[in-house]
């Protein structure tokens, strides 16, 4: 699935617990999957209406509140935003990106030799 909406730093948070917690959950369960400072409860509803109208989380009704669940899958966002990167850091280069990388010594050399043989070893199969 294309992603068309980027998530605020806030927003990616929410995601992040909603995907690890891996069902419905309410607000109050995001609260207490939060680091310090914790946000208040006003706030994170907020935030998660703001996903629900982008798209990434749906709800159903559950006693007075409701529960929230998440429609796109992690797999997904993550490998938009990670072309989203590439395209708009790399000019749609991954072997900029690694050769960045490395430049940065985020990688060595041997952890791209050691990848590249995974590689060869996947297309072998």
């Amino acid at each position: 699935m294309e992603q068309k909406k980027e998530l605020t730093k806030a927003e990616e948070q929410v995601m992040q617990i909603m995907w690890k917690l891996n069902k419905k959950v309410a607000v109050k369960e995001l609260l207490d999957e939060m680091d310090e400072p914790i946000p208040a409860y006003n706030t994170v509803s907020t935030i998660v209406r703001i996903l629900e109208t982008k798209g990434f989380v749906d709800h159903e009704p559950f006693g007075k509140g409701y529960l929230y669940f998440p429609i796109i899958a992690k797999s997904d966002y993550t490998k938009s935003t990670f072309k989203t990167m590439v395209s708009g850091y790399f000019n749609g280069s991954f072997k900029e990106m690694v050769s960045f990388m490395v430049r940065e010594e985020k990688i060595s050399l041997s952890d791209v030799e050691e990848l590249l043989n995974e590689l060869k070893e996947t297309k072998t199969k």
